[in-house]
């Protein structure tokens, strides 16, 4: 009684309000730790994030009642003085509430989708809010959560008008307002070092969170208000580079000719070799939404979710560790038709004006037909911007087919190939077609027409031993692999197919659990979100082969023009992987939001961090021998100047290779 006739009564109902909020701050935290903890972790290691988490925790809790304990210094401000402020402050802490608990919300719904606190590539989605809206609804159970939200926030608001009127009642016998400085200014005093950072010398930063050095230690410790609002200063590009720097070594790696290197000069003029095809096959570049590769039969994952396409594989050139630069279906889109990695750290190449128009190899396809079948819209992402690069292109989108949508998405993959299949044969000269399928996404709907589709019945712990959320995820994989199965049993009845070759690559993969199929890598080190079939299939054509070698997203179309009697030109970062010239094996990686960058080689997987000091070498290979010292420094300092000379690069070309 003494100390509430002490302390003020605004500064009484703060501290009330700060306690709810970190409970209610730690109990998302505990919740993270519930639901998306790997086991290999001990809940003892978790004890630092926890240490962090609370000091991000109190900082933003801070953020939300400064303004209160600031303005009441003024007691015309405060929350006491009257029923109109009462009301002007409890209607403030409900809609911030309520925006705290949608970021929670989304937060979670990020994590459970790529493993990855909310950051500011959320508002991407922002940009088409046409289909995000609807591949929300369609997705999610969305009015439950919104009456939930709803439900939460107006018992929450009522929980802080009941704790002003206990304070009220409590201090009722002090007759005089209260209105004590000292307290007010301890209390903006301890917010403000709350905000500055709890026991800190330096101001608390989010990269803090990745001295943890462990992915869930580190978004554990995050929140989702830090996260995003830190990584939001990230979208605007940033295009300084340091090119000129790592020359020689992008040159080498490149096999570019010593006459162009004099002058600084990435332009490969690459002539028909030897193996070159003279029959101008068309060629079908299919690419596959949510190929994940440890998910695949090729894996050997015991689940054998799509059978027909590892007989695919059998029959064609299959590499077995292709790498996207990244996780998303819009910057693996930009990678595969320019060849370049995008590595603006936010917005994506092709919603930047300055990026979106590049050169493409396609462009060099004399005398072909160029065409684009999607089944929604071209708009979404700027998928549109990025494919008129291609000269004289055709676009098929929503709105060009006679099968009914499906979902957000459009029409089926199923009808999606089989439309496309309809437009090429009627083609009388060569053509160059890109497929972008979608189903294997979520929502994950499977058309009903589709009746000889066999769904499976699979335990979840199965599922989730070898890398499946949901037995709905793991038939729309299937359902991908029947779509394969329908598009090649009709293409080969039609006279183009003999004369082409069809291309298969992942968009990107998917994060999961992939320790019963690969080393910890893919998991630990999320290489499963970038790991992808690459298939080259042309049973007429080209003789089987199954490659092992390490090759990149942006080694597709250089391959296929390599395969082709006629001259290209080269001004990117994509190799042809068949050409035995080619030195040496390696895919590049980019983390946006965190920072990280890497290289994928045949043995090891290394990567750095551009924002803090901090990097990683470990296996890609299970049985090799342990490396002394030595040898890891000299394995670091190699990848480590072609990760970095192939990330400089990358940001130069975004610039620089323009479509004329």
């Amino acid at each position: 009684m003494l100390v509430e006739k002490r302390v003020p009564k605004t500064v009484q109902w703060i501290v009330r309000i700060f306690l709810i909020y970190l409970i209610i701050f730690t109990a998302f935290r505990v919740a993270t730790v519930i639901f998306f903890k790997p086991k290999s972790i001990p809940l003892f290691e978790l004890l630092p994030s926890f240490w962090l988490g609370l000091k991000y925790d109190l900082r933003w809790i801070s953020i939300i009642l400064f303004p209160i304990a600031f303005l009441s210094a003024y007691k015309r401000f405060s929350p006491f003085y009257s029923n109109r402020l009462k009301k002007i402050w409890t209607t403030y802490l409900a809609v911030t509430t309520l925006l705290v608990l949608f970021f929670y919300g989304a937060d979670f719904g990020q994590f459970a989708y790529i493993n990855a606190r909310l950051n500011a590539d959320a508002l991407i989605f922002a940009e088409d809010p046409k289909e995000s809206l609807q591949m929300v609804w369609q997705s999610y159970p969305v009015v439950w959560i919104l009456i939930s939200l709803g439900i939460a926030v107006f018992a929450i608001n009522r929980m802080f008008a009941k704790i002003h009127m206990v304070v009220e009642d409590s201090n009722a016998s002090v007759h005089k307002f209260d209105y004590r400085r000292r307290w007010r200014l301890a209390c903006v005093l301890i917010l403000s070092w709350f905000m500055y950072g709890f026991l800190t010398l330096k101001p608390l930063d989010f990269l803090r969170a990745f001295s943890l050095n462990e992915e869930f230690k580190s978004n554990l410790a995050l929140n989702p208000l830090q996260n995003f609002f830190t990584t939001l200063g990230f979208r605007d590009p940033d295009y300084h580079n340091q090119a000129k720097k790592y020359y020689k070594d992008i040159a080498a790696f490149l096999n570019v000719d010593s006459a162009d290197r004099k002058i600084n000069n990435y332009v490969r003029n690459v002539h028909p070799g030897s193996n070159a095809l003279e029959s101008q096959p068309n060629i079908v570049l299919v690419i596959c939404e949510s190929f994940s590769m440890y998910k695949s039969s090729m894996s050997g994952n015991p689940l054998n979710s799509t059978p027909y396409f590892n007989q695919l594989c059998n029959q064609g050139i299959f590499f077995e560790r292709c790498y996207s630069p990244s996780f998303g279906t819009a910057r693996g889109v930009f990678a595969i038709i320019t060849g370049i990695p995008d590595v603006q750290l936010s917005k994506f190449a092709t919603r930047n004006e300055e990026t979106v128009n590049q050169r493409t190899i396609i462009n060099d396809f004399e005398d072909y037909e160029k065409f684009y079948f999607i089944g929604g819209r071209s708009q979404f992402n700027n998928f549109n911007g990025l494919i008129r690069n291609i000269k004289g292109v055709k676009i098929y989108e929503e709105g060009s087919y006679a099968s009914p949508k499906l979902n957000v998405w459009g029409i089926s993959d199923k009808n999606l190939f089989l439309e496309s299949n309809s437009v090429l044969a009627q083609q009388k000269k060569p053509f160059f077609a890109i497929i972008q399928t979608a189903d294997n996404h979520r929502p994950f709907d499977l058309p009903a027409e589709d009746s000889d589709f066999v769904q499976h019945n699979i335990p979840d712990d199965t599922l989730k031993k070898y890398g499946f959320e949901s037995l709905k995820e793991y038939n729309a994989f299937a359902y991908t692999d029947y779509s394969f199965r329908k598009f090649m049993e009709a293409a080969r009845k039609e006279s183009y197919f003999n004369n082409t070759i069809f291309v298969f690559i992942g968009d990107h993969g998917v994060e999961g659990n992939a320790t019963a199929i690969y080393p910890n890598a893919w998991t630990e080190q999320r290489l499963s979100d970038e790991h992808v079939p690459l298939l080259f299939y042309a049973p007429s054509i080209l003789y089987p082969q199954r490659r092992k070698e390490t090759v990149s997203q942006i080694d597709v179309l250089p391959t296929i023009a390599g395969m082709i009697q006629q001259p290209y030109v080269n001004t990117t970062l994509g190799r042809d992987v068949l050409d035995k010239a080619k030195s040496a094996n390696a895919a590049f990686i980019i983390y946006h939001a965190p920072g990280w960058i890497g290289l994928v080689g045949d043995d090891y997987f290394f990567r750095k961090n551009i924002r803090i000091q901090k990097e990683e070498l470990v296996p890609v290979k299970d049985g090799l021998p342990p490396l002394s010292k030595k040898q890891s420094d000299s394995i670091k300092a190699s990848m480590s100047k072609l990760t970095s000379g192939i990330y400089e690069t990358a940001r130069w070309m975004l610039l620089h290779n323009k479509n004329r």
